[in-house]
C-alpha cells in the first residue's frame, strides 16, 4: 500500500483539493476529518465537523478513539487499496493517523501550496473565518445523512488531465460545522411536523391530518402521520402520494435527512 500525503494549516482549502489530488495521482482512498471516503461514498468513520467542541474536532481527526479507529482500520483492511491520501494541518498529524490506522508513513508529502495558488488559499481562509464554512469530500447524498439538520451545499466539478479524456464529474459538499463561532441552530420538532401536515394536506384525496408524530435522531428524522382522506380516493396510491410529497418538502426547507414516512389513513372524509 502506498500512502501520500496533502497538508496545510486549518481552512487553506485542503479537503476542498482532495478529490482534485486523488484523481491525478490514482489514488483509492481518502482520509479526512475522521472520515474514510471512496469516490462517491462514506464507508466508514465519523465526522470531525459533527463534535461540539474543536479540541473534540481534533481527537476526532486524530482516530484517538479506539472504536472509530478500530472500524477504519478494519474497513481498511477489507478494502485493501494501493493508494491513501491523508489529510492533515502538519507531517506530526498525518504519521500519528498513520500510526493509529497502522498504515506505512507517507511516501511523498503534497502541501497545499502546490496545488492551490496564494489568491486561492486566501480566498479559502476568508470563507472559513467569516462563513464558517468546511469542506467534505464527498457527495450531499452522502453526507447528509451525518450532518442531518445542518445547512449541507453541493459542490461540483469537472476533471480532465488530458484533452482526449473523458470528463469526471467530482461532487463534494459544504457545511458548517457544529463548533463554529458563528453558532448553532436547531429545528424544532413542531415545525418539522407543520410542514410535513401542510405537505400532506397539499396532496389531492387528502380532507386533514389528524396527527404528526416527529421522531429526532442524530443522522435524521422519521415522521408518521394519521389523515382522513375523502371518500372515493384510491387509498393505497394516495398515501404513496403523500409520503413522496412529505419527504421532498420536509428534506427540501429543512435540510434534514429523511429516515421514513410513515402514513396510515384513519378516517374517511364525506367533505
Amino acid at each position: 500500500m502506498r500512502v501520500l500525503a496533502l497538508i496545510g494549516p486549518s481552512g487553506t482549502g485542503k479537503s476542498h483539493r482532495a478529490s482534485q489530488v486523488a484523481y491525478e495521482n490514482e489514488i483509492d482512498l481518502i482520509i479526512d476529518d475522521g472520515l474514510l471516503i471512496k469516490e462517491s461514498k462514506i464507508l466508514a468513520g465519523k465526522s470531525a465537523k459533527r463534535e461540539p467542541t474543536l479540541v473534540a474536532a481534533v481527537r476526532r481527526a486524530l482516530f484517538s478513539d479506539p472504536d472509530h479507529a478500530a472500524e477504519v482500520r478494519r474497513r481498511l483492511k477489507e478494502i485493501a487499496p494501493e493508494r491513501v491520501l491523508i489529510l492533515g494541518t502538519s507531517r506530526n498529524m498525518i504519521d500519528r493517523i498513520a500510526h493509529t490506522l497502522e498504515l506505512p508513513l507517507p511516501e511523498r508529502v503534497i502541501a497545499i501550496d502546490e496545488v492551490a495558488t496564494p489568491q486561492e488559499i486566501r480566498r479559502a481562509r476568508r470563507i472559513r473565518r467569516e462563513y464558517g464554512k468546511h469542506v467534505i469530500p464527498a457527495p450531499s447524498f452522502e453526507v447528509k445523512k451525518t450532518f442531518s439538520g445542518y445547512l449541507v451545499d453541493p459542490l461540483r466539478f469537472l476533471l480532465r488531465d488530458r484533452p482526449e479524456d473523458e470528463l469526471q464529474v467530482i461532487e463534494k459538499s459544504v457545511v458548517r460545522p457544529t463548533f463554529s463561532s458563528l453558532g448553532r441552530f436547531f429545528i424544532a420538532d413542531t415545525v418539522v411536523a407543520s410542514i410535513a401536515q401542510r405537505a400532506a394536506e397539499e396532496v389531492e384525496g387528502v380532507a386533514k391530518v389528524l396527527t404528526a408524530y416527529i421522531d429526532s435522531f442524530q443522522d435524521g428524522v422519521d415522521v408518521s402521520l394519521q389523515l382522513a382522506v375523502r371518500f372515493g380516493a384510491k387509498i393505497p396510491p394516495l398515501l404513496e402520494k403523500v409520503q413522496q410529497n412529505v419527504r421532498d418538502k420536509v428534506e427540501y426547507t429543512t435540510a434534514l435527512n429523511v429516515l421514513s414516512v410513515n402514513v396510515e389513513a384513519k378516517r374517511l372524509s364525506l367533505e
